[in-house]
């Protein structure tokens, strides 16, 4: 509950849902933790707290990067650098005391969960599955010794707009049936659970090469399932198939349901489950949670039709636009498939590092 007296009065800040944050911190509900173990840590002041953090060790990270870094995350704290200093120490120490050499933050718990720390992007709200944060957060973090060792962009992307987009883009996806044989159509939602994990298995695929990326597990596909299947909308979850029926690129876009989740308090009950169901009608926005190809289809511009199908899907739907989020910077070919969308950087989240 840090988090809700640290941002009271923020108009930024977006409470999340109180039960599923327990879930997710729940060692025996999260599927995480089938190959992760962490721990939490809550700094305090006589009775007040007055910061959190959590630091944790991720088996397949280290098997797939073939390295024995740690990670931090959940991090909330007073503007005290004292407080700080003593979160990121308690966290190394654990950390290494399970023989990690490097530590890298805040993920929460991982790159496939909310993940970096907001450092430009301040006034605008965050989107559904992302965090805000204070901006002296990052110099507390620097201040007991972190550095950058990735930045994540988000790009805005208002596609309710044809004209800024390179005709290029839709050129290459017009090629896409008579070329190469590939149709673009919606998920079921009556079939979701195979729809996600076509979609995982793709995501696996595409991302396998990304610096810090871990593949989902057949037991979190199933979770992610579950957890997002209520704020799935047909419109916008897409799937790119050949001629064979074979899956080969898709795009998960989530309505931005932080804008009902704004007037929740955290809270579902005992009516704000009313309010929630009223308000969604007003989301005009949306995230691109993941867009991704199989790499031997990577040439044939999926990428390209399925950027186009956003386009059609702002035409029929409240939604107008939305945000791209997030790119790792070294992610060159996306960032600039953004540029060629006619997209703009609104906020960056910054992933920090330090040698233990």
């Amino acid at each position: 509950m840090l988090p809700f007296r640290l941002y009271e009065g923020v108009d930024q800040w977006v409470p999340p849902l109180i039960s599923e944050r327990k879930r997710h911190l729940d060692r025996r509900r999260n599927p995480f933790f089938q190959h992760a173990d962490a721990e939490y840590f809550l700094a305090r002041r006589g009775d007040r707290v007055v910061g959190r953090i959590s630091a944790q060790v991720d088996a397949r990270f280290n098997e797939i990067h073939e390295n024995d870094w740690g990670q931090f995350g959940f991090f909330e704290c007073e503007d005290d650098p004292e407080v700080a200093s003593a979160l990121i120490d308690a966290a190394s120490g654990w950390l290494r005391e399970r023989r990690r050499d490097h530590v890298v933050g805040p993920m929460d718990f991982s790159l496939n969960h909310e993940c970096g720390l907001l450092v430009d992007g301040f006034e605008l709200r965050p989107q559904i599955l992302e965090n805000w944060h204070h901006p002296y957060y990052a110099g507390l973090l620097e201040g007991a010794g972190l550095e950058k060792a990735m930045d994540l962009y988000k790009w805005r992307l208002m596609v309710d707009d044809r004209t800024k987009v390179l005709p290029i883009i839709f050129e290459m996806a017009d090629k896409l049936g008579p070329e190469h044989g590939i149709t673009i159509r919606g998920m079921r939602r009556r079939d979701m659970q195979r729809e996600i994990s076509r979609f995982m298995d793709i995501y696996n695929a595409a991302w396998e090469k990304n610096w810090g990326f871990v593949p989902l597990t057949e037991t979190e596909v199933r979770h992610y399932a579950k957890e997002l299947k209520p704020i799935l909308d047909e419109n916008w979850a897409m799937v790119a198939e050949n001629r064979e029926g074979e899956a080969v690129g898709v795009a998960l876009t989530l309505p931005d349901y932080n804008q009902v989740l704004k007037g929740l308090n955290g809270r579902l009950l005992p009516m704000g489950w009313l309010k929630a169901l009223r308000e969604r009608k007003k989301i005009d926005k949306v995230r691109v949670f993941a867009l991704g190809v199989k790499p031997e289809y990577q040439h044939t511009g999926v990428a390209a039709g399925l950027y186009e199908r956003h386009f059609d899907m702002a035409a029929t739907t409240p939604q107008d636009g939305g945000e791209m989020g997030w790119i790792l910077e070294s992610n060159v070919a996306m960032n600039r498939g953004m540029e060629a969308m006619g997209g703009t950087i609104v906020k960056t989240y910054r992933i920090y590092g330090r040698d233990l």
